[in-house]
């Protein structure tokens, strides 16, 4: 007891000390020269530095080396003397609360792992505080519901604050997995992608294929993403195996040569126009009470508008009834031919002129179909089919 007693008598009297200091140093401080007041204030703060000293110890075990504590509580020694005014109370009194509000203030903004906003870092706390109470009158932990009860705020906030909390001091991304092994959790989220240098290489082809004719890009994608034999293409279009197979090689050469480029060569077609000149050529004659427009090459964005036109125009000379379009010589069809098709039955409609389409490939006849343009296909042609 008589131990207890002289210990604090000693602190005491150390506080006493300070109070004292700090009260002589105020009263010398308006007298002084510059030179003479820093070293004044130096004197003050070397005799405060063992009471900073135990302010820090009291906050020592929560994370925080006991170095980086005392440093803190230090710069706010500093600050108290700076600050201190006799009038307003004790020295030891203001430079405890200076001290202790910088070391928290400390925990608050540097020791967070993650930036968490002021507001959820001080309910943290409260939540924190407010669930070991909970826990030991209810001998269980409480649920969100319960602790937005007690907090007398939303579940939302307690769910958000209990969340930052996992902020505070998240696990290392170098710590190891496992007791045994070199491992580190950084490992275990994450690889390498094989395929990340090939993106760019897969844009480019995307691109680049979209510069190929409709058939030509069909024939790319049933051989190479839906696994069709050249044989099954050839089948698909109409045409023989071996023009599949020129087919393909013409169209790969032209997409490695557009790779290796900046700027992508013109497509040259099987009749050795390039892909900016139509080669779609359209004829008309007349045979018996019908007028044929017989269509030869490939029906596609290149090529609709001449269809269209060519079709419009022999719908408005016609004196039959009739206007037979055969498409025996068109292997391949896009969504601007049928657009083209549709725009020309549209034109003979209200001529009061028949429509029909007469002999479609395979593949073209199909795309017709889907398109709703079934109902314009030749009878003889159609029933040619069904044998």
């Amino acid at each position: 007891m008589s131990g207890q007693k002289r210990t604090a008598t000693r602190s005491e009297h150390v506080l006493e000390d300070l109070d004292g200091a700090a009260l002589s140093y105020a009263a010398r401080f308006a007298d002084q020269a510059e030179n003479q007041r820093r070293g004044s204030r130096e004197e003050l703060v070397q005799l405060a530095l063992p009471f900073a000293g135990r302010l820090a110890r009291r906050y020592r075990g929560r994370g925080e080396p006991l170095e980086d504590l005392e440093q803190v509580a230090r710069l706010g020694l500093v600050k108290a003397v700076d600050r201190y005014d006799p009038e307003r109370g004790s020295f030891t009194a203001y430079a405890a609360v200076t001290i202790t509000g910088e070391i928290k203030r400390h925990f608050r903004d540097r020791t967070w792992g993650v930036h968490v906003p002021r507001r959820l870092q001080d309910l943290t706390i409260e939540v924190s505080q407010a669930t070991a109470v909970l826990t030991s009158e209810l001998s269980r932990s409480p649920t969100v519901a319960e602790l937005a009860a007690r907090l007398e705020t939303s579940e939302e906030d307690i769910l958000a604050a209990l969340e930052s909390a996992a902020g505070y001091t998240p696990a290392s991304l170098n710590g190891p997995v496992g007791d045994d092994g070199p491992a580190e959790l950084g490992d275990m989220f994450g690889a390498l992608d094989a395929d990340l240098e090939s993106v760019d290489d897969r844009l480019t082809v995307s691109d680049l294929l979209y510069r190929l004719p409709a058939r030509e890009r069909r024939i790319l994608a049933m051989r190479f993403y839906g696994n069709y034999t050249q044989s099954d293409i050839a089948a698909e279009f109409g045409i023989s195996q071996m023009h599949v197979s020129r087919l393909l090689s013409r169209t790969l050469t032209w997409l490695r040569q557009a790779m290796l480029t900046d700027s992508p060569p013109r497509w040259e077609s099987g009749t050795g126009q390039p892909d900016n000149v139509a080669s779609l050529t359209l004829s008309v004659d007349r045979a018996g009470s019908r007028v044929r427009v017989t269509v030869r090459g490939d029906l596609d964005r290149d090529s609709a508008e001449q269809v269209r036109l060519g079709l419009a125009d022999a719908v408005r000379t016609c004196a039959e009834t009739e206007v037979l379009v055969d498409l025996d010589g068109v292997p391949s069809v896009d969504a601007s031919g049928v657009a083209a098709l549709l725009a020309s039955q549209e034109v003979a409609r209200r001529a009061g002129i028949r429509l029909r389409l007469a002999r479609p490939q395979p593949y073209v006849r199909r795309s017709l179909a889907v398109a709703g343009l079934a109902g314009l296909f030749d009878e003889p042609s159609a029933e040619r089919a069904e044998r």
